[in-house]
């Protein structure tokens, strides 16, 4: 489940930020060092809960800083 879930978030970053296309995203590189600033995370924190069809608040995935944190809050929340 958490591998298809770091995809999703993968595929949702590319959205976007369509630099990222051909890059090789690291789970654990930081948002910010991949180019997502605050709106961005905010947009895809929004989008992955959309597409989960998770029933949580967006302040409670906020505190992710990485594809893979994200990816573990939501197990853990959802």
């Amino acid at each position: 489940m958490k591998s298809e879930i770091i995809h999703l978030i993968t595929q949702i970053l590319i959205e976007i930020i369509p630099d990222l296309a051909d890059a090789d995203i690291d789970p654990n590189e930081s948002f910010v060092k991949l180019g997502a600033n605050s709106v961005d995370r905010g947009e895809l924190i929004a989008l992955t809960i959309e597409r989960l069809d998770l029933n949580i608040f967006p302040t409670e995935l906020a505190s992710a800083q990485t594809v893979n944190e994200l990816a573990d809050l939501i197990e853990e929340k959802g």
